[in-house]
């Protein structure tokens, strides 16, 4: 059980938003979390795990490819919490690619077990593994929002329970078989969550060392201060949580058999670099530097990077702004050509 979960308060939710009504715009605009209660309950995915697990399983294996995914395994004893092995040199699971039928073959064979291994299939790709899917279960995405691209996944397992971590994307999650938990916090708690190493990662995020069942207060006494600000959604079949990028969510799969569907997009195109590459950086040349240094380039960083996009370039002529001037594919590349020479030294 999520010892958080039971006093923080609920997630704002709208009920009645029909499906090509959402409003996308005012959801980014919000900067929080959002459930919309029921905006994907006619999906047939939703209809299927309504009637039953083994429905829902038949109705997945319809679609599949026939190209492997990846699958994660854990022993009975894990409980579903996918984690840092003991030592964190690695995981308490194992991944390995299957086919997907026989992966929820395993599930449907484990389902009454009073004690079954943990089955995961994480952020798989529905175009390339699941075809037709979009075609039956989708979300209408022609706002001008998602110029730059959607990511569309699907997420299937039994009781697991993925620890708190970040994503770098906006996220619409959408519960489509099962019930899911999301314990969510705002980007600036990251100190109080206990972030476990940069390496290894499952899937390239890092996940909070807090046991979310069991809090050790000792070890993580700024953890309180991350509760304080929590919020928790809780889903049934058909609904969809919106969060932003950056927000640290715990999810929790909570019945024998669970799916969900999301859609991943960026505001900013694609030529962009990502910030965790500034961050590896960051580290590399600015982290152990002294304070009063560090302080300086900081007040550069907020005049250069944080402050308005324009202002830099704003007193110069447009022929002398360089990398100051709006970036563009052309100019992404002549910057990270640039990155490169320098630090291939």
């Amino acid at each position: 059980m999520n010892a958080v979960a039971a006093h923080a308060p609920a997630v704002r939710e709208l009920r009645g938003v029909a499906l090509d009504a959402i409003p996308y715009a005012a959801l980014l605009a919000g900067q929080a979390p959002v459930v919309l209660r029921g905006v994907a309950a006619h999906w047939p995915l939703v209809a299927a795990a309504r009637a039953s697990d083994g429905a829902a399983i038949d109705y997945l294996e319809r679609f599949d490819s026939g190209q492997p995914v990846v699958g994660f395994t854990g022993a009975p004893e894990i409980g579903g919490r996918f984690h840092y092995n003991a030592e964190l040199t690695g995981f308490n699971f194992a991944g390995a690619r299957t086919g997907l039928t026989a992966l929820l073959e395993r599930i449907r064979a484990g389902l009454d077990a009073p004690a079954p291994e943990s089955f995961y299939i994480g952020s798989t790709d529905l175009d390339r593994y699941l075809l037709g899917f979009r075609a039956e279960n989708d979300l209408p995405l022609d706002d001008p929002m998602f110029a730059h691209g959607v990511l569309a996944s699907i997420w299937i397992g039994n009781r697991t329970t993925a620890h708190a971590h970040h994503d770098m994307s906006h996220n619409l999650a959408i519960c489509a078989a099962g019930k899911r938990r999301f314990t969510l916090f705002p980007p600036e708690q990251i100190a109080n969550l206990y972030p476990g190493p940069l390496e290894p990662t499952p899937g390239g995020q890092v996940l909070s060392m807090v046991d979310f069942a069991d809090p050790d207060f000792t070890r993580h006494p700024r953890f309180r201060d991350a509760i304080a600000s929590a919020q928790v959604a809780e889903l049934e079949p058909g609904d969809l949580l919106f969060y932003p990028a950056l927000w640290w969510h715990h999810v929790e799969a909570l019945e024998r058999f669970n799916v969900l569907v999301n859609y991943w997009w960026n505001e900013a195109p694609a030529f962009l670099d990502t910030p965790q590459t500034t961050l590896l950086h960051a580290m590399l040349s600015l982290r152990d530097r002294s304070d009063a240094e560090k302080a300086g380039w900081k007040a550069m960083f907020d005049y250069y990077v944080f402050g308005p996009a324009g202002e830099a370039a704003a007193h110069l002529p447009a022929h002398a702004q360089g990398p100051l001037a709006p970036i563009d594919e052309t100019l992404a590349r002549r910057l990270r050509a640039q990155l490169i020479n320098k630090l291939n030294r």
